[in-house]
């Protein structure tokens, strides 16, 4: 497991908008959502779904896999950063 993943929404504002000189408004047309949609995902406020993922790979020409393994990275680093607060106990055959 990757040592503190970054969110997504950098990594596609580092190595897709900023690249391409693309402004949040531009992006969002081109991508068919919203400005506050794309603006809360590149903020990290929000994550990428699966139809977000389709449509950055149609976008920027990659895979929708390599964007929801980068949430599914984000999402369960944190996860695990809170393993010992859940009350779980482990299951046993009786």
């Amino acid at each position: 497991m990757m040592h503190n993943p970054p969110h997504p929404g950098e990594v596609l504002r580092t190595l897709c908008l900023e690249p391409l000189n693309l402004t949040v408004t531009a992006a969002a047309r081109s991508l068919g959502v919203s400005r506050k949609t794309l603006s809360s995902i590149l903020n990290g406020h929000a994550g990428i779904s699966p139809e977000m993922a389709v449509r950055l790979s149609i976008a920027f020409d990659t895979s929708a896999e390599s964007w929801l393994n980068q949430q599914l990275q984000y999402d369960l680093w944190h996860a695990e950063k809170n393993r010992r607060r859940l009350r779980v106990t482990k299951l046993t055959a009786a």
